[in-house]
């Protein structure tokens, strides 16, 4: 199967038995990230989080009394 990335438009094959193609052919929703712009990515979020203006917005849960 072969599968483009999203960010950087590369064409890469992969293996027709494989988790990934599984996902990306039943749930037409997910998207296919190289593993290029995968890392490139997660190193760019973690040097923001260490940095500190890194804020991860929760939303707040209610407390429900019963």
């Amino acid at each position: 199967m072969k599968v483009k990335c999203v960010i950087c438009d590369k064409i890469e094959p992969i293996d027709d038995e494989s988790l990934i193609a599984k996902r990306l052919r039943n749930r037409p929703i997910h998207t296919y990230m190289c593993h290029d712009c995968s890392t490139r990515i997660a190193e760019k979020t973690n040097a923001r989080i260490d940095s500190g203006n890194f804020h991860l917005f929760r939303p707040k849960s209610d407390k429900d009394e019963w």
